[in-house]
C-alpha cells in the first residue's frame, strides 16, 4: 500500500489542523493505521493509532484529549484531527500502516510496514 499524508501547515497556538492520509490499494479496510511525528533533533515518536475496524484507538499522553484519529474505509483515508495545538506539537507528521499480525504494538514504529512521506506542522506561540 502507498500512503500520502497531507494537511500540514502553519497555525497559531490553540488552533486546529486536520491531517489526512490517503492510501492506495484495495484492502485499506484491513490495515491498522498510525501517526508518528519527528521534531528537529528529536527521535520519531508515536502520536496516535487506530485498528483496522476503527473500533480501537490509541493516543500518546501528550495529545490525549486534543487529537482524534479516525478511519474512513470507504474513502481509503485516515484522519488526525488536531485541536488546541501547542508549539511543542511542531514536527513532521508521518502516517503509517500495517495489516498482520494484529497483535503488534500499535505504539511502536517497528510494527508498521508502510510509511507516508510526512507533512510538516508548525505551531507558533
Amino acid at each position: 500500500v502507498q500512503l500520502q499524508a497531507s494537511g500540514g501547515g502553519l497555525v497559531q497556538g490553540g488552533g486546529s489542523l486536520r491531517l489526512s492520509c490517503a492510501a492506495s490499494g484495495r484492502t485499506f479496510s484491513a490495515y491498522n493505521m498510525g501517526w508518528f511525528r519527528q521534531a528537529p533533533a528529536k527521535e520519531r515518536e508515536f502520536v496516535s493509532a487506530i485498528n483496522w475496524s476503527g473500533g480501537s484507538t490509541y493516543y500518546a499522553d501528550s495529545v490525549k484529549g486534543r487529537f482524534t484519529i479516525s478511519k474512513d474505509n470507504a474513502k481509503n483515508t485516515n484522519y488526525l484531527q488536531m485541536n488546541k495545538l501547542k508549539p511543542e506539537d511542531t514536527a513532521v507528521y508521518y502516517c503509517a500502516a500495517f495489516s498482520f499480525p494484529r497483535y503488534k504494538d500499535y505504539t511502536q514504529s517497528q510494527s508498521y510496514d508502510y510509511w507516508g512521506q510526512g507533512t510538516l506542522v508548525t505551531v507558533s506561540s
